[in-house]
């Protein structure tokens, strides 16, 4: 028996969203619509430059792996999730909102050292585009420190979080990671997280991805393009075979591409009015993590996803309330 359906690891962020026009991002110089790694200073800032703004300012424990770990807990898998904070006020709030969603983690992040734990400042435009800028403090020294290995032998799924390809410590994290899992026969999932991840840290998101790839790939349209350098999803279905044994391409509106290792499917999603993106594609990572685990085929699976993540993006903030997972559940039992 498996103590754990998913053991994920990431990066430990406080989200605010703030809404902001595109003329807010061009005076402020904010790439839109990618995730920038910035120092503490010029996190700050923006937040002084934006504090007219901070009156509709949103707060949440976050990171792209525990969105995902989370909604997978909600939905009702057995979760587990490495992560390192700060012993300061962010940090405690943090491990209030694992425990609170019902995610374990490991018994060192009682004992955090000082520092600062790490903050994102997303920035939400009309068109509903996220653009973030991410201070990590400590989330930066990551480590093979934070791995639980017991808690990992323990589990079906390992799932890694592309975002660590930034930090030196944290993508060897995720390649030790993957090792354990391979060796103690857990699948593997990993997310490619970014475009501008791909783009800067092709190489290493490969060296996290390993020779035998992994079980699992989940990636959006253009990250999938920027890793296979190709303008076409024709050819993207076909060279992302080579690192995984199946994959899940997130397509927006036009809902997602899947290939369970034999077959592709094409899967529609609901038609919504899309006000935020932020957290969608790890609301549908986790989704599909908790429908295979739960013995869907790929296409449900793939349906309670891109369900959720409609749901996601037609409200504010990058994961929705326990309440709304279990309708979803309900919606998918009577389709």
């Amino acid at each position: 028996m498996h103590q754990y359906d998913l053991y994920g690891i990431g990066a430990a962020l406080l989200d605010t969203e703030i809404e902001v026009t595109d003329s807010d991002l061009q005076n402020l110089g904010v790439g839109k619509g990618v995730m920038t790694l910035v120092d503490d200073a010029r996190q700050q800032q923006l937040v002084s430059e934006l504090k007219n703004h901070l009156v509709t300012a949103s707060h949440a424990c976050g990171g792209s792996g525990a969105n995902t770990v989370i909604a997978a807990s909600y939905f009702g898998l057995d979760t587990f999730y490495s992560c390192k904070v700060a012993n300061d006020s962010n940090g405690d709030f943090y491990r209030e909102n694992l425990t609170a969603a019902g995610v374990g983690y490991p018994k060192a992040l009682h004992s955090a050292e000082r520092g600062t734990t790490g903050k994102c400042l997303v920035l939400i435009t009309p068109d509903a585009e996220r653009s973030m800028n991410t201070y990590l403090g400590i989330s930066a020294e990551l480590s093979v420190n934070e791995l639980d290995r017991d808690a990992l032998s323990q589990s079906r799924w390992a799932y890694i979080e592309g975002y660590l390809v930034s930090s030196p410590t944290g993508r060897a994290a995720a390649i030790e990671l993957r090792k354990q899992a391979e060796a103690a026969e857990v699948k593997t999932a990993l997310s490619l997280s970014d475009p501008m991840m791909v783009q800067l840290f092709h190489d290493g998101l490969k060296e996290m991805i390993g020779d035998n790839g992994v079980d699992l790939l989940f990636c959006n349209r253009e990250e999938a393009l920027k890793f296979c350098a190709t303008d076409s999803l024709e050819e993207v279905a076909q060279i992302l075979r080579q690192h995984c044994r199946a994959f899940a391409i997130t397509l927006g509106a036009d809902g997602a591409l899947l290939w369970d290792g034999e077959r592709e499917y094409r899967v529609a999603s609901p038609k919504v009015k899309a006000i935020d993106t932020n957290g969608a594609g790890d609301m549908f990572a986790g989704a599909f993590l908790y429908g295979i685990n739960r013995d869907m085929g790929f296409p449900e699976a793939g349906q309670l996803a891109c369900r959720a993540a409609a749901q996601v993006v037609s409200q504010y903030g990058p994961r929705l309330g326990a309440e709304q997972h279990r309708e979803l559940l309900e919606q998918e039992a009577s389709a």
